[in-house]
């Protein structure tokens, strides 16, 4: 039996790291990218198979990175069946706040990136391969302080549509994952704001927010012989935060009071 190969960015920590277990644990060869070479050895250590699993140190913004990850995939496991592109960036502020520089960052890590990468992969997939792009809730919904962040999320998701649809008649799917807040190390700090705490908390109707854990049981469905059918979808993992208008009754009974400007 031959064994599928999934290429995995942002592989060192959170999502992408959860995932890349996950998958292994599916019987899948893993392909870890990621450019802190430390997470990507303690992802190795973790896993404790270098007959499924390869790590490469790349900052997936260069020129030179998605026909080096391609190339390096095709070598170490001889195919390329899945790609997660899963590396990202966090904290953003609002449009009238956002430099050139911070814009340019957003895009090129988040949508350029992806976009890159997908090009040189699907050349080498076949029927039965497929993409599964990690964007956000606010690809979904406007967000306050989304700036260049949903601007990068909002062109993965029509960018991942447009696959769908190019490339599902030679059986090959395009999804999308779009988390909301999950309790990974770039946004646990986060909670010590009160403020972002509760908009988030207390706007969910599930009684606890997502760990990386429950974005990766997604990501690892749609690479799974049970997600065959599904192409040119946005799996929503977020408790119910943006398809309700959910209040906790803290929220509902709290006073409240005027902001100041």
């Amino acid at each position: 039996m031959t064994i599928k190969t999934a290429i995995i960015t942002g592989a060192g920590s959170g999502i992408g790291l959860a995932t890349a277990k996950m998958l292994h644990e599916m019987g899948l060869a893993v392909v870890g990218i990621g450019r802190d070479k430390a997470k990507l050895a303690a992802l190795e250590a973790a896993i404790g198979d270098p007959a499924r699993l390869a790590t490469l140190s790349v900052d997936v913004t260069t020129k030179e990175a998605p026909a080096q990850i391609v190339q390096f995939a095709l070598d170490r496991f001889g195919s390329i069946d899945f790609v997660i592109n899963n590396a990202g960036v966090g904290s953003p502020k609002p449009l009238h706040e956002t430099d050139d520089d911070t814009l340019d960052g957003f895009l090129d890590i988040m949508l350029r990136a992806p976009f890159r990468l997908c090009r040189d992969a699907v050349v080498h997939m076949k029927p039965g391969s497929g993409f599964v792009n990690v964007t956000s809730t606010f690809a979904m919904i406007g967000g306050r302080r989304g700036g260049a962040y949903s601007a990068a999320k909002g062109g993965l998701k029509s960018l991942t549509e447009h696959m769908a649809c190019e490339y599902g008649p030679q059986g090959i799917r395009s999804n999308c994952v779009a988390p909301g807040v999950t309790m990974t190390e770039m946004v646990r700090h986060r909670f010590e704001d009160e403020t972002f705490k509760r908009s988030n908390v207390d706007t969910t109707p599930y009684p606890r927010l997502a760990e990386p854990e429950d974005v990766a049981s997604v990501i690892a469905f749609l690479c799974s012989p049970g997600g065959e059918m599904v192409n040119a979808q946005s799996i929503v993992v977020d408790g119910g935060w943006t398809r309700t208008k959910y209040l906790s009754p803290r929220a509902t009974t709290s006073q409240w009071i005027e902001a100041k400007t």
